[in-house]
């Protein structure tokens, strides 16, 4: 059964989250601060994080950045309605998805399966690990890490998602729009905030120098391609 780790210092919104998500089949552990949901992730195998971003003492942003250092779990951040700041500052530093509180349980649930889907899909073919490989830039599929010059790692679920789509259509000019529905797999509101902070991200753990991207080019005013000269 999946698990799932909920960080939160509501109480009662988390036990009742933990309620919804076993209609799904989906165990989930709760704790009221960063510095317990850090020893968890210790302590236990889990497939989802959620974590609030106004917690106190370590805060979500920095109980996001200490997760980070050590895994590549998905992560779901729950921001207060209209702060897009804390967005846009989430998933640059990590998150994978985001929710606004207050919320419709439906949608939360919806977004958890959906990302435990991705994160533990794997793409075979008759049993043999499928690798896209590129000038200095290897990505195995199966494993979903990629291998640079600086070694092997592994990527959170939307930037591996993200990363892999764009490979996958070398050459080809991908819309904003047609990036966020493959990825998101949700309909495009005009909100690039998603796409942009996971490009940024995307090139500076790939990149020699992320000003001038060598994989993943921007199209002014359309979107982005991975360079077919790679």
């Amino acid at each position: 059964m999946n698990k799932v780790l909920i960080i939160d210092d509501d109480k009662e919104l988390c036990a009742l989250i933990k309620r919804s998500v076993l209609s799904e089949d989906i165990e989930a552990d709760f704790c009221n601060t960063g510095k317990e949901g850090l020893q968890k992730l210790k302590e236990r195998e889990y497939q989802l994080v959620i974590l609030d971003v106004m917690m106190p003492g370590m805060d979500g942003f920095e109980t996001l950045e200490e997760i980070r250092k050590e895994s590549s779990l998905p992560i779901l951040m729950f921001t207060s309605k209209n702060d897009s700041a804390s967005k846009v500052r989430g998933l640059r530093a990590g998150a994978d998805d985001y929710l606004t509180k207050p919320f419709d349980m439906d949608e939360l649930i919806a977004r958890i399966v959906s990302l435990i889907r991705r994160y533990t899909r794997f793409n075979q073919q008759d049993g043999i690990s499928q690798q896209l490989e590129f000038d200095g830039l290897k990505i195995d599929i199966e494993n979903r890490s990629v291998t640079t010059e600086n070694g092997i790692f592994e990527l959170p679920p939307k930037e591996f998602d993200l990363l892999l789509y764009c490979a996958k259509n070398q050459g080809k000019i991908l819309t904003k729009q047609q990036i966020y529905e493959e990825v998101w797999r949700e309909e495009y509101f005009y909100d690039d905030s998603n796409i942009m902070a996971i490009i940024s991200r995307l090139r500076k753990k790939l990149e020699i120098n992320p000003g001038s991207p060598k994989y993943i080019q921007t199209i002014k005013g359309i979107g982005y391609r991975f360079n077919k000269e790679v």
